[in-house]
């Protein structure tokens, strides 16, 4: 029997695009060796994204399509793909166009070769512009040095893993506050790259503002590092040092002068510690409103309807 892979593409107002992506990736995955299935999920799109997937499923009964109740968010798009997945391999990506198709068949050909974990390298991103660039390079760099686990740098949203490889994130990392690309990196088995230039955006515009970017980079941080939370200790030495450093200056001072000076000192200082002391504060509370979203133990998503899917546990 043929192996199948699964394509699973996480979709947010997506409907100026979703044509283009069906046509370029179908074309190529007919071309395979192993048998497929697409699996879009609508993320709670507000635009016609849902009647375009429900026009191709109706034509094509590989075409599988997930639909929530509202908008959870990219990241639950692509766990409840890898949920609804039945393949040998397994294709995370977007439907932007910007991760392209065309890889597909290497892909394949390392799940052939015996790899798990199939990490897609971004070397290049023109349509991302120089700020964006700069601050991914940033981020992992920052995330490689806070945490234990290394991250290969600039990977993507696009990645492929095999079916083994899926069942372990299916029943093992159910985080409410996640980042799945990273947990994909973390699980082990055997693993490879492949690099890639991505391309551009054929409509519509990133989903990811600067505001939710940094949100995402500080809770990333925080699922894989407690690093943060041991600043206190850290500066609570500074603040030793510095009040020891300030009581000899004082001294000498009264002993040079006659009289202790430096009020702007002092008001300076109590403002840079008040400043540390809120910013601890605001980590810790951080870490406990994460905390708080593993207690609440909601669902990473709801389901509305589905498309040429069978009964799913």
């Amino acid at each position: 029997m043929k192996k199948t892979l699964s394509v699973v593409v996480s979709c947010y107002n997506e409907e100026l695009a979703l044509n283009q992506f069906y046509e370029e990736t179908s074309r190529i995955l007919n071309k395979l060796d192993w048998d497929y299935e697409l699996i879009f999920v609508n993320d709670g799109s507000q635009d016609s994204t849902m009647e375009v997937l429900t026009r191709l499923s109706q034509a094509d009964p590989k075409v599988k399509v997930i639909s929530f109740s509202r908008n959870f968010g990219h990241e639950a798009a692509m766990i409840a793909g890898l949920d609804y997945s039945k393949g040998d391999g397994i294709v995370c990506m977007d439907a932007d166009l910007q991760h392209p198709p065309e890889y597909l068949p290497e892909i394949v050909k390392k799940f052939t070769e015996g790899f798990d974990v199939i990490n897609m390298v971004r070397t290049k991103n023109e349509s991302a512009g120089w700020f964006k660039n700069f601050a991914s390079s940033a981020f992992y760099h920052l995330i490689n040095v806070l945490s234990d686990v290394k991250f290969e740098p600039n990977a993507s949203d696009f990645f492929a893993i095999s079916k083994k490889a899926g069942k372990v994130l299916k029943d093992h990392y159910r985080e409410k506050v996640r980042f799945l690309r990273g947990y994909v990196q973390n699980i082990g088995f055997r693993r490879t790259t492949i690099e890639y230039e991505a391309r551009v955006r054929v409509a519509g515009e990133s989903k990811y503002s600067i505001k939710k970017l940094i949100a995402f980079s500080l809770n990333t941080i925080m699922c894989f590092s407690n690093l943060p939370l041991k600043l206190g200790i850290y500066a609570g030495c500074g603040a030793g040092i510095l009040g020891l450093v300030m009581m000899i200056y004082t001294i000498w001072s009264w002993a040079r002068v006659g009289t202790p000076n430096g009020y702007a000192t002092t008001i300076v200082l109590i403002c840079f510690m008040f400043a540390v002391l809120f910013l601890i504060v605001g980590i810790i509370g951080n870490y406990i409103a994460i905390l708080f979203a593993e207690l609440k133990d909601r669902p990473i998503y709801i389901v509305g309807e589905t498309k040429n899917v069978d009964d799913h546990e």
